[in-house]
């Protein structure tokens, strides 16, 4: 069977019988450590299957061999009833396989056009710009896209939207089988909602699709049967309409997951809060306004590109426009200097912390005292011994599950993030954490821990404001919840609101859901 996408009018040929894919008894094995212990599964033509387990329980590993980036130690992959090899992901494309991984591979200064064109095996080394440009168009439409230009550049899109140029250029290689690594991690309701849309379109056409996401209730909503896998072993395949959020948590971790009690308010005096008054950032933010206390976690709801992000940034330092008056414990805070923010206290964590926040190729010990080197030199002169000494501190308070040499690069995503969430623990002076979407990329198991840390830093004292477009998260961990849309706060709530007054209040159509 071969699906093509050319058109709307495209009948798929679905060939009825065997499995389209079948893997038995795979393994894989690094450094002596078995990552993947005798998977063995099943997908039909048409099917959407989910793969679900936390960091570490083998679904990157699984989904790296199907798509031909490892070879399994042992077990067969078939195609069709047909063993395969699968030696590289081209060899994977040829055979119909297309991943969409959770890094952007995209690339800003070219076109969309030509972006979508990239790493198809099977395109013409003839470009012919009208026919790209029609192709384009039908493939922007498939993810809800078709309103713009093919011609446009990259670098004009928002995230969401160069994510789903990404799964757009993926279904261009008319694909048999689609992987999905966690394609809306960094995108809003929204977009998502668009996501699904392509995912049932193609489906529809006799595609099977893998979805690995962390959204769980997502995951229950879209796909018609999950997979979890649980340490390296396959723990059950389920339909999704037999399972919960609480039973899939269950399948994953092998208990539930419990949601932490909200922090007891530190000080509610004005001298020791947080004050934000008529803070704009020129094209995000206009006239934004908070007083957060310490002791009490503030979430920040909003869909991508409503300010959010924006806010905590020039909170920060980072948005030298940025204009407005901000006072910490009674003293001014200076905007446009990111110096000049964490001497006033100001502490934050980056969405991107691969980009901005962690140095991947240095230990995890390094990274976690990596902004306080100054703090422990001695007659300016580093000293080593009490360097290792705070990270070990840190390591520990931060639940950091890797050794104190690992590199950074090798921990999985809940670790990284518990390492940059750990660089601003116990220090001195710092009295507000900033952690922009603080989750993102996380399993549920790293999620809980992350939660903790954040709910320890309010409880020690600190005012703590994150960012979240998951209204599950927003409800789970902030004990005060204030909405944007188009740059602007729309809403004030005392106590975590229903998902729909979220919805409703950062959406820009609030008649829809009504």
């Amino acid at each position: 069977m071969h699906v093509q996408l050319s058109g709307r009018n495209t009948e798929p040929v679905v060939r009825i019988g065997n499995p389209l894919i079948r893997i038995t008894g795979l393994r894989k094995s690094f450094a002596g450590t078995q990552a993947v212990k005798d998977v063995s599964l099943e997908l039909q033509p048409g099917e959407i299957r989910a793969l679900c387990g936390h960091n570490g329980a083998g679904k990157s590993t699984v989904i790296k061999m199907i798509s031909g980036q490892l070879q399994p130690d042992a077990g067969e992959i078939q195609i069709d009833g047909e063993p395969v090899r699968l030696r590289s992901r081209r060899q994977a494309q040829r055979a119909g396989i297309a991943l969409v991984d959770q890094e952007l591979s995209v690339v800003p200064d070219l076109t969309i056009a030509e972006n979508l064109a990239l790493g198809d095996v099977g395109a013409s080394v003839v470009v012919r710009p009208r026919a790209q440009r029609r192709r384009s168009r039908e493939l922007l439409d498939t993810v809800g896209l078709g309103r713009l230009d093919p011609d446009d550049l990259l670098s004009s899109l928002s995230i969401g939207e160069r994510q789903l140029v990404e799964i757009a250029r993926a279904l261009g290689q008319g694909p048999r089988l689609v992987v999905l690594d966690e394609p809306t991690a960094t995108l809003n309701d929204s977009e998502s909602e668009l996501v699904y849309e392509g995912v049932r379109r193609i489906a529809a056409t006799g595609c099977a699709v893998v979805f690995v996401s962390h959204r769980l209730r997502e995951v229950l909503q879209l796909c018609g049967t999950v997979t979890v896998l649980r340490d390296g072993a396959l723990v059950a395949t389920t339909p999704a309409a037999e399972l919960t959020v609480d039973t899939l948590i269950e399948q994953m971790l092998g208990e539930q997951v419990t949601v932490p009690q909200a922090a007891e308010t530190f000080d509610g005096s004005i001298d020791h809060a947080l004050v934000v008054r008529a803070l704009s950032v020129p094209g995000s933010v206009s006239g934004f306004e908070l007083e957060a206390f310490p002791g009490r976690v503030y979430g920040l709801a909003g869909q991508v590109g409503s300010g959010t992000s924006d806010v905590l940034r020039a909170l920060a330092g980072l948005h030298p426009a940025a204009v407005g008056e901000v006072l910490l414990r009674g003293r001014r805070a200076p905007l446009g200097r990111p110096r000049s923010s964490a001497r006033a206290g100001i502490a934050f964590v980056s969405n991107d912390r691969k980009e901005e926040g962690l140095f991947l190729g240095m230990p995890v010990w390094l990274n976690l005292v990596a902004t306080r080197l100054r703090d422990l030199d001695v007659a300016g002169f580093r000293a080593v011994g009490r360097e290792r000494a705070a990270a070990s501190r840190l390591r520990t308070a931060a639940g950091v599950v890797a050794g104190a040499g690992a590199r950074v690069r090798e921990l999985s995503g809940g670790n990284q993030q518990k390492v940059f969430v750990g660089r601003t623990l116990e220090r001195p002076g710092t009295h507000v954490l900033l952690v922009d979407e603080p989750t993102r990329g996380v399993d549920i198991g790293g999620r809980a821990a992350i939660h903790d840390l954040i709910r320890s830093a309010a409880a020690d004292g600190l005012v703590v404001v994150f960012t979240s477009t998951e209204t599950e998260e927003l409800r789970e961990l902030a004990d005060v919840i204030v909405t944007m849309r188009d740059g602007a706060r729309v809403g004030y709530h005392a106590s975590p609101p229903t998902t729909s007054v979220i919805l409703r209040e950062t959406t820009h159509d609030e008649g829809a859901l009504s």
